[in-house]
């Protein structure tokens, strides 16, 4: 394992990389934030990775199980601009779900070339397992939290999405205002 050097990159500490986007005036830098955010983002995943690793899965197949769970009967094109991975990435992970029965495939039913997917039971049995294990650390996170805090959370996470995103499940997730009941479930 690499070993990891902490130095100080504050603006005193010596010049910026020359390929850096400038770093806004108005405001400091948030390494609080963006080190939690990473932080907790390799721990909310790594609950999940650990029990794929015994399917042999990853996290794409995590990401495409959950999708298609979520969204009975999703486009492929449209799960290709929810995961923005490539064709050929989506391709090999989705043959391998279908190959071992997490998902099937139909054709849509107004224009045959669609192809639709959905998740069978083992996908589902899958999909809930992991949920679970993310859904037991979201649940410890927000058990210290005050009445509305766990509102709070939601706003800001909703406010990190780039909402020019032109993402149909995004859009099927956030609603017209930005918040659903699938959103409180």
């Amino acid at each position: 394992m690499a070993d990891i050097n902490f130095t100080d990159r504050s603006p005193s500490a010596g010049q910026p990389e020359p390929d850096a986007p400038p770093i806004s005036d108005a405001a400091p830098p948030r390494w609080d934030v963006i080190e939690l955010l990473f932080f907790a983002y390799r721990d909310f995943v790594g609950d999940a990775d650990h029990a794929l690793e015994g399917f042999g899965f990853g996290r794409a197949h995590h990401r495409v199980v959950h999708f298609v769970h979520r969204y009975p009967g999703l486009k492929v094109a449209d799960l290709l601009d929810v995961l923005r991975i490539t064709k050929q990435s989506l391709g090999r992970v989705l043959k391998q779900l279908l190959d071992e029965g997490y998902l099937v495939q139909r054709a849509g039913d107004s224009d045959r070339r669609q192809r639709l997917l959905f998740s069978t039971a083992k996908g589902e049995a899958l999909v809930v397992k992991l949920a679970r294990l993310q859904t037991d650390r979201i649940t410890q996170a927000l058990a210290d939290l005050g009445p509305g805090d766990s509102e709070s959370v939601l706003r800001f996470l909703r406010a990190m999405i780039d909402r020019d995103d032109p993402d149909k499940v995004l859009e099927r997730l956030l609603g017209a205002n930005g918040a659903t009941a699938k959103d409180r479930r």
